[in-house]
C-alpha cells in the first residue's frame, strides 16, 4: 500500500490527479492529508508517493495547477479573500496563518505575471477554459477513455483538473458550468469516480471519516 501525501487545503487536484493514477495501475493507495505536507516533501512539492524507504514528489505535471485554476483562486480578489486565503490559512495559528497566506498570493500573482496572464481579465480566463473544454470533448468523443477502452495517464491528469474545478467552491461557478456544458467530460469524470474511488468513498464512511466530494 502506497501511501499518498496531500496537503489538506491546496493542491487537492493534484491527490485526485495521483490517486487516479495510481488506482488506475491497480495499486492500493492510502491518502494521508497533513497540514505539513509540504515540508515532508524532499522537493517541498504535494502531493508525494511514499514507497518503501522512498518518497516519490513531483510526480510530472501533477503538481501543477491549471494556470485559470490559479488565476481565478489568487488573482481574483474576492475569491482570494472569502475562500483561498481563510482555506489556505486554516491549519495555522495567528499570525503565521495570514503571513503565509499572503505569501502564497503574491508567489501565484508573481507567477500569474511571469507568464503574461496578470493582465488578464476573469472573462478571458474563462474564455481560455471553455476553449480547452472543447479541445477535450472533441478529442474525448464517444469514447469512455482518451485512447478508447483503457484508461492512462492522460485520462488522470485530465480527471484531476476537471474533478477539482467541479467540486470545489468557488464564488461564482461559471467555470465548473463551462465543464458541465461538456457532457461527455462530465460523464468521463463520473465514470472514473464510479469506477476508481467508489469503494474508498464507502470505507471512509464507514469508518466514520467524513465522505470526500463527489459528482454523485
Amino acid at each position: 500500500r502506497k501511501p499518498l501525501c496531500c496537503s489538506g487545503v491546496v493542491h487537492m487536484k493534484c491527490c485526485f490527479l495521483s490517486q487516479a493514477y495510481l488506482r488506475m495501475c491497480n495499486l492500493p493507495v492510502h491518502v494521508s492529508c497533513r497540514s505539513n505536507a509540504e515540508y515532508m516533501s524532499p522537493s517541498g512539492k504535494v502531493p508525494f508517493v511514499h514507497v518503501g524507504n522512498q518518497v516519490v514528489s513531483e510526480l510530472g505535471p501533477i503538481v501543477q495547477f491549471t494556470k485559470a485554476k490559479l488565476y481565478i483562486q489568487w488573482c481574483d480578489d474576492t475569491t482570494a479573500t472569502e475562500i483561498s486565503r481563510p482555506r489556505y490559512s486554516s491549519p495555522y495559528s495567528w499570525p503565521l496563518n495570514q503571513i503565509l497566506a499572503y505569501q502564497k498570493q503574491w508567489e501565484v500573482r508573481r507567477k500569474m505575471n511571469a507568464i503574461g496572464w496578470a493582465g488578464k481579465s476573469l472573462e478571458q480566463v474563462y474564455e481560455d477554459v471553455s476553449q480547452c473544454c472543447q479541445a477535450l470533448s472533441q478529442r474525448l468523443g464517444t469514447q469512455p477513455y482518451f485512447f478508447n477502452k483503457q484508461p492512462t495517464e492522460l485520462d488522470a491528469l485530465v480527471f484531476g483538473h476537471l474533478f477539482t474545478i467541479l467540486t470545489t467552491r468557488l464564488t461564482s461557478d461559471e467555470l465548473g458550468e463551462k465543464i458541465k456544458s461538456y457532457s461527455n467530460l462530465l460523464a468521463f469524470c463520473r465514470r472514473i469516480e464510479q469506477s476508481y474511488f467508489e469503494d474508498s468513498q464507502a470505507g471512509s464512511s464507514s469508518r466514520g471519516y467524513s465522505k470526500g466530494p463527489s459528482l454523485f
